[in-house]
């Protein structure tokens, strides 16, 4: 018998399909290991009315999905995620076969949906951007940055922005975002690798943070006036001193932790009382999910950019739905440069 071709769904003599999913076997103690992860098999029962078919063909990983376990999610529940999928079947008229689809059902192959919380490609999507894009500069990650700079940032022409983990899937574009927004950009990173990658975008100052002897005076070198926007990704010693940086009347985005996901044991102060205080800042955290409304808005605004060669974008693709796992913990290690992507 011929194998089927790769990606197909394995259609059984009742027509059913069986899909892989990943499981959280464990809860993650520490950093994740591939032991944590368990590969299953479901049988996807048949179309109702009203429901689709769809077969994932990206899937992302990303840094929310380890704290977000711990906190939502039992041990035996699919991997939360985000995919592009195809859809191969459909019973739905809002939904034709061979459609793209972003869609929020965890790191499966396949899945039924009844379309509710599909969001189909902007119409405007051009057959040469890679439809990856949708998981990262024209998806989640890129809104992040977009939202989180325009509206609790609230980035001014002239100002100065620090972003850290700045390679990343969400710092590279909020750099680059600064950069179009008129401003002088500061990024830092973990590799020599991602410095150069981050001049090369348009970053006016990177450094690696691994690798400078002093943090304090390396974001004082970069700019000694000081920071008008910090967009942190990070947390940690990070951002305890870039918070004595800031100019009067800063603003701090706090996207993210990544330097506390994994802490067995958690990470104890300094503290943010005096700084915040005599420097009058204004620090706030969000979810990019706040601004849901306005997805279409930024979607547009993103892949504008993206085709007129504004924003730049790097993919790290691993092959293969078994590969998952290992993606995923090399993300959290800093292994990617830019968006973590995995192709079925």
């Amino acid at each position: 018998m011929l194998d089927r071709p790769r990606g197909q769904p394995d259609l059984s003599a009742c027509g059913m399909v069986t899909a892989k999913a990943w499981v959280l076997k464990k809860h993650f103690e520490g950093f994740p290991k591939t032991s944590d992860f368990d590969l299953k098999k479901i049988e996807l029962p048949k179309l109702k009315d009203g429901e689709v078919l769809l077969e994932s063909v990206f899937l992302s990983v990303d840094p929310y999905m380890r704290p977000y376990s711990q906190r939502d999610m039992k041990e035996g529940d699919i991997m939360i995620g985000t995919q592009v999928a195809r859809i191969i079947e459909s019973k739905n008229p809002a939904f034709v076969v061979g459609a793209f689809v972003v869609a929020n059902s965890g790191w499966r192959t396949h899945f039924v949906s009844n379309g509710k919380e599909l969001h189909s490609l902007p119409s405007s999507w051009p057959e040469s951007l890679p439809k990856s894009l949708a998981l990262g500069t024209v998806g989640m990650p890129g809104l992040t940055a977009y939202f989180g700079l325009l509206e609790v940032c609230k980035m001014k022409p002239g100002e100065t922005v620090l972003v850290n983990a700045a390679a990343g899937a969400v710092g590279s574009v909020v750099g680059q975002l600064a950069k179009i927004g008129g401003c002088k950009v500061v990024g830092s990173a973990g590799s020599d690798e991602k410095v150069a990658y981050l001049k090369k975008i348009g970053f006016d100052e990177a450094f690696n943070y691994k690798t400078v002897t002093s943090l304090k005076e390396a974001l004082h070198k970069a700019s000694p006036d000081g920071y008008d926007c910090f967009f942190d990704n990070v947390g940690g010693e990070f951002a305890s001193v870039a918070i004595h940086q800031m100019k009067k009347y800063g603003r701090i985005a706090v996207c993210g932790a990544i330097s506390q996901y994994n802490d067995s044991v958690p990470q104890k102060g300094p503290y943010v009382q005096f700084p915040m205080i005599f420097k009058e800042l204004q620090m706030e955290g969000f979810i990019v999910h706040r601004w849901n409304n306005r997805r279409e808005e930024g979607q547009k605004a993103l892949l504008k950019w993206v085709l007129e060669g504004k924003i730049k974008y790097h993919e790290q693709i691993t092959e293969g739905f078994e590969n998952m796992p290992a993606a995923f913990i090399g993300m959290l290690k800093g292994e990617n440069l830019g968006k973590a992507i995995v192709k079925v």
